[in-house]
């Protein structure tokens, strides 16, 4: 029984998964009427960030002008093809994250960052809230060196802001991009689904500028 959810697994330890998505993604996004799986037009770019539950921050990307579309899903963790419920155990390694195609021309990565940053508490370690488990980590998984250095340096920054205001040590994780697994259809853009759901964002209220 693996019993710790907010230490994260070992190949020797992590849920065995499987092969395949073993459920339905959904075919077209709620809000932007744009397809799910899928890189998106040529030019634009693909962003993943980790900043609690995944309702709530799905919600908030795909509110930002020059993002084209969002889904939800599982990366940063060790087991192939997971469930949600998988995720949940603590077992996969996986933190629920949010995955962002958008256009460089309307939006910047740094613009990005500012929103991940402002949007819920990076100091809190596995948990964000109430919400407790390694699932619920801060992570930024970048996609290209630019990606991770801009990452880096906008942890830096905004480290100065938090540590001003009174907060520890940031523990968000910066790393490259692995494999993104979606979540089920049921997640994809839940609180379109379900507006009353709960899942709230645990902003700090300290700016990155």
């Amino acid at each position: 029984m693996f019993g710790r959810k907010s230490e994260l697994p070992t190949s020797d330890n992590a849920l065995s998964g499987r092969a395949e998505r073993p459920f339905d993604v959904g075919d077209t996004h709620l809000v932007t009427g744009n397809p799910l799986v899928t890189d998106g037009p040529d030019g634009f770019e693909i962003a993943v960030f980790g900043l609690g539950c995944f309702w709530g921050e799905e919600k908030t990307f795909w509110e930002v002008p020059g993002v084209w579309s969002t889904t939800v899903g599982y990366a940063g963790g060790i087991t192939p093809h997971p469930t949600y419920d998988e995720v949940c155990t603590g077992r996969t390694g996986h933190a629920e994250v949010v995955r962002l195609i958008f256009d460089p021309s309307m939006v910047t990565y740094q613009q990005l960052l500012e929103v991940f940053w402002e949007n819920h508490n990076p100091t809190q370690g596995m948990r964000q809230g109430n919400d407790r488990g390694s699932n619920y980590r801060s992570v930024i998984l970048t996609t290209s060196e630019e990606q991770q250095a801009q990452a880096e340096s906008s942890r830096e920054a905004y480290q100065q802001q938090m540590t001003q205001a009174g907060y520890g040590e940031i523990t968000t994780s910066i790393l490259p991009l692995d494999e993104y697994y979606y979540a089920e259809a049921v997640h994809q853009q839940y609180l379109v689904k379900n507006p009353y759901g709960y899942c709230p964002l645990h902003a700090t209220g300290v700016t990155y500028a």
